[in-house]
């Protein structure tokens, strides 16, 4: 038998959240989807094509704003772990972006060729062709 008060299978009643915790809540739920998808838009138009990177520039500094939002409201609030977790998670994702967006910006013209070359390579050692291409047009440093 289990002797500890309010374990005794069944599950503890939390009291009733008042209109200003309710809608506080909502508010953080909606920053947080708003984050998830600048996040993974970013990522996945980042994958469409060079010419889209100004778009990902902006999804991912929007990512980064929400991000930053969303982690002080989940300390300050103590609202969900699980926003918490997510925001931190995303904000890996988002400085991952910043890196790439830098590398591609630097790399722009080389970054263009590539894709171009990948869109026109239609067998697998034209694909490498393009790779060795690319590879060749790089910076040494790069590398």
């Amino acid at each position: 038998m289990n002797s500890e008060p309010g374990r005794s299978g069944q599950q503890q009643v939390r009291p009733p959240l008042s209109q200003a915790a309710k809608a506080s809540l909502t508010k953080t739920h909606t920053l947080f989807r708003m984050f998830v998808v600048s996040v993974l838009g970013a990522f996945f138009v980042y994958q469409l094509d060079v010419g889209y990177l100004w778009l990902t520039t902006v999804l991912t500094a929007a990512g980064l704003v929400l991000g930053i939002v969303l982690l002080v409201r989940a300390v300050r609030l103590k609202e969900s772990k699980l926003v918490l977790f997510g925001t931190i998670s995303g904000l890996v994702v988002a400085a991952v972006m910043v890196l790439l967006i830098v590398t591609t910006m630097v790399l722009f013209d080389q970054v263009r060729e590539y894709q171009a070359c990948l869109g026109r390579a239609l067998t697998d050692r034209a694909t490498h062709a393009c790779m060795v291409q690319f590879q060749d047009v790089l910076p040494t440093k790069v590398r």
